[in-house]
């Protein structure tokens, strides 16, 4: 009986081993997806701006060709 109640507490030893530190994983994990985020909405503010200044010069090239065509 006593091999077997020790049985059980290693089998119980090994299982809580085996979990490992999930908290210190869980953290890494919620860093990395904000720094992923942060770099996600980088780029996108970036194209963003790098539409808007395409934009901005296709309205005075327009505004240049209507100046050119009325004359």
């Amino acid at each position: 009986m006593k091999k077997l109640v020790l049985m059980f507490v290693a089998i119980a030893a090994v299982s809580f081993a085996s979990c490992g530190n999930k908290a210190a994983n869980a953290e890494k994990a919620t860093a990395d997806s904000i720094r992923i985020a942060d770099s996600i909405a980088a780029v996108e503010a970036a194209a963003a701006e790098a539409a808007a200044q395409v934009a901005d010069t296709t309205a005075t090239d327009s505004t240049a060709t209507e100046a050119v065509v009325a004359e």
